[in-house]
């Protein structure tokens, strides 16, 4: 899944890619470069960012998805937001998968919306604040809670991804603990995305700025993939591409000597 952040904050691209055409430039060369999804964004989740409204957000992403949808008809896009109206207003613009950081919380709508507009739903795990303890207890259980607000307005199992919410509402040491621990998280049924792209836990693990964290990001997909997840959300697409393909032949391969 290759990020599309069209905001002028996001905490590693903001502003790059908030003109059309911009984006649609950068979204062909990510497909080119292996990007099997468009991950498209128009609010910002770093942490401190400014929340925006619900119309400016879609102002943002409609006409970048409904170019795409136009021009690159056989590329699936998601929508990034955990607002309702925009959930709507993107997926038909085009979009085709609902990508909510908030695990239908965000939004009291959401769910319902999302059930309604019958796509695939991507839900994270986020707080407001990091658990005391018992972190990887607690974050099961809550992607567990996630999963019963979906198949309570009848979202069926097979349209429901889970997200483990590396960077959000969790400290370092508490990242690095659910990184060890990702089976755990795959063994609750779902497919799994993860989302680690040049994320603040790499930049502390490595102290580097986050245009230095190419290789710490391979690291996470290359053990990420090695546990058990189906998806990576990724800005570095070439790269992580390879990782992913040789990770891959080395975890998914079967052989008979």
């Amino acid at each position: 899944m290759g990020i599309l952040n069209v905001t002028p904050d996001s905490f590693s691209d903001g502003g790059r890619w908030s003109d059309v055409e911009q984006a649609l430039a950068h979204a062909r060369e990510m497909v080119a470069l292996g990007a099997d999804i468009l991950d498209i964004g128009g609010e910002s989740t770093r942490p401190g960012h400014e929340p925006v409204s619900p119309e400016e957000e879609t102002a943002r992403v409609v006409p970048v998805i409904e170019r795409l949808a136009r021009e690159l008809p056989n590329v699936p896009i998601s929508i990034d937001t955990y607002k309702a109206s925009v959930a709507r207003a993107a997926v038909e613009a085009g979009a085709h998968i609902v990508n909510d950081v908030w695990g239908f919380l965000g939004d009291p709508d959401m769910a319902q919306t999302c059930a309604e507009l019958g796509v695939p739903v991507i839900l994270m795990h986020n707080r407001d604040l990091p658990h005391e303890s018992n972190v990887l207890a607690n974050t099961l259980q809550e992607l567990r809670e996630c999963v019963s607000r979906a198949q309570a307005v009848g979202i069926p199992d097979e349209l429901i991804w889970l997200d483990p919410g590396i960077g959000f509402g969790k400290t370092f040491e508490h990242n690095l603990y659910v990184m060890q621990h990702l089976e755990e998280i795959c063994g609750l049924g779902y497919p799994v995305l993860l989302g680690t792209s040049r994320k603040s836990m790499i930049g502390q693990a490595l102290d580097l700025p986050v245009d230095q964290r190419v290789e710490g990001t391979a690291a996470t997909v290359a053990l990420g993939i090695a546990k058990g997840v189906e998806m990576v959300r990724v800005h570095d697409i070439q790269e992580m591409t390879r990782v992913a393909r040789m990770t891959d032949a080395m975890v998914r391969t079967s052989f008979s000597f």
